[in-house]
């Protein structure tokens, strides 16, 4: 079950229907099967003292995932930082919505098994990314 949450930000995901199939096409898409997963929308401050508290690390980020999965079972916490996902998409020139939804599909991505540390890492994600957000907004990727 994929649940939308709010921590410290009155932010809604538009269209949670439609989100949640989306979110659960891409799990599906990769064999896998989908568990508990609760997308966590909070601010950059809220984010920051996890990232620190947790990771260790004193910088802002957009997403941190923390993967509860248990073999094909996708199962986690995605905390989202809506400050940051508008001022990214200040920065890349894109609707706040596409951005937010990018990010979304980057955390189950995550849970699904790519990760983002080495440069054909971060293609092979980019590329995956792109698939996600072109079946949404029904685009080529």
């Amino acid at each position: 079950m994929i649940q939308f949450l709010n921590a410290d930000h009155p932010f809604r995901v538009p269209q949670k229907r439609k989100t949640r199939g989306w979110l659960q096409g891409i799990i599906h898409g990769y064999e896998k099967t989908e568990g508990e997963i609760n997308i966590i929308c909070c601010s950059d401050a809220y984010l920051l003292n996890i990232n620190q508290r947790e990771l260790n690390h004193d910088t802002y980020t957009d997403i941190i995932t923390f993967d509860f999965c248990v073999g094909d079972v996708t199962s986690g916490d995605l905390f989202i930082s809506v400050d940051r996902t508008k001022e990214n998409a200040r920065t890349f020139g894109v609707k706040h919505q596409i951005e937010f939804s990018r990010v979304m599909a980057h955390g189950i991505l995550h849970l699904i098994g790519f990760h983002d540390k080495t440069p054909k890492q971060k293609a092979s994600m980019r590329e995956a990314e792109n698939r996600a957000l072109a079946q949404l907004f029904h685009v080529k990727p």
